[in-house]
């Protein structure tokens, strides 16, 4: 990884198995708008980013020091892990994943805030993904504060909750189920409100999550109201670090019937499969998998 600061931005090159475009857009976080081809603006760790990646795929960190590169955005997009050592070791477990894995090459898994990541997950029950998007926009801009950076780049043609940090626990519990629910929550709202009050008073406790194995944080973020197995496998995922975590949703229940099962099969018995062909590589597959199936659109339509 080679990195160079010219002109207030930082200009990045050597930087293997990654596409910006797949990786912000499989799925797995919502703060951010398109803005061009391979180009967003997003927010994260309290601070807005506008990101280029060329077509000779190196990245533009607009407005970027070495300092911030370092200490936010090389951990935020894990670009510090060997992608194609995780692919060869996958590869190794089952080659049926090799044809995904090399037109879905450039997903990273992020390493988003827990809390901004649990609620958001909390939002996507039953949402399409822009729908999520303008919500947690909506949130940011409506109870957040402006991130870091965000007021300099200000943009009348794009949601202006991109320009703000995902509010805290405290701000959503002030705001209540009323406030939350103007910004198109709906029944979610007072799930969200549970999920801030055990964040706040410590039930949640984002440390003890993180050192604790996948079973006990799973069972932990299923006490919270509307949370349940494939929600909760979200945020273990892309809120704290579980690699292993499958989340197993419609796309994925298609993708791996289609690959893998041959018949309509139940939500466990694919979980089961998962655990079993790719170990503590599960949230990697899953993540090669989902993308693939959906922008695809492989396998027979069925209900979630």
């Amino acid at each position: 990884m080679n990195c160079v600061e010219k002109d207030g931005n930082l200009y990045v090159n050597g930087i293997s198995d990654f596409h910006l475009g797949q990786t912000l857009e499989c799925g797995q976080c919502f703060h951010f708008e398109k803005i061009g081809e391979n180009e967003y603006y997003l927010s994260a760790k309290g601070r807005f980013l506008h990101i280029l990646q060329q077509n000779d795929f190196s990245l533009v960190f607009y407005n970027t020091d070495m300092e911030t590169f370092d200490n936010v955005w090389k951990d935020y997009f894990d670009l510090e892990r060997d992608y194609g050592l995780i692919k060869s070791k996958i590869n190794k477990l089952d080659s049926k994943l090799r044809p995904v894995m090399e037109t879905m090459w450039g997903i990273r898994i992020l390493n988003q805030d827990f809390f901004e990541t649990m609620i958001s997950f909390i939002i996507s029950q039953n949402k399409q993904i822009p729908h999520i998007k303008k919500i947690v926009a909506d949130l940011s801009y409506k109870y957040g504060i402006m991130a870091e950076g965000g007021e300099e780049v200000i943009d009348e043609k794009v949601n202006k909750g991109v320009f703000y940090s995902f509010p805290d626990a405290w701000a959503l519990l002030q705001a209540g189920e009323d406030g939350i629910r103007e910004c198109k929550t709906g029944f979610r709202a007072p799930y969200i409100i549970d999920a801030c009050r055990k964040y706040h008073n410590g039930e949640l406790d984002e440390k003890k999550l993180r050192l604790g194995s996948y079973e006990q944080v799973m069972e932990s973020l299923k006490q919270v109201r509307g949370i349940g197995d494939k929600v909760a496998n979200c945020i273990a995922l892309f809120g704290l670090g579980k690699r292993n975590a499958f989340p197993v949703d419609v796309w994925i229940k298609r993708i791996m019937e289609y690959i893998y099962i041959g018949h309509e099969a139940d939500k466990k018995e694919i979980s089961d499969m998962a655990e079993r062909l790719f170990g503590e590589y599960g949230g990697y597959a899953q993540q090669y998998l989902f993308y693939y199936g959906k922008e695809m659109k492989l396998g027979k339509p069925q209900r979630t």
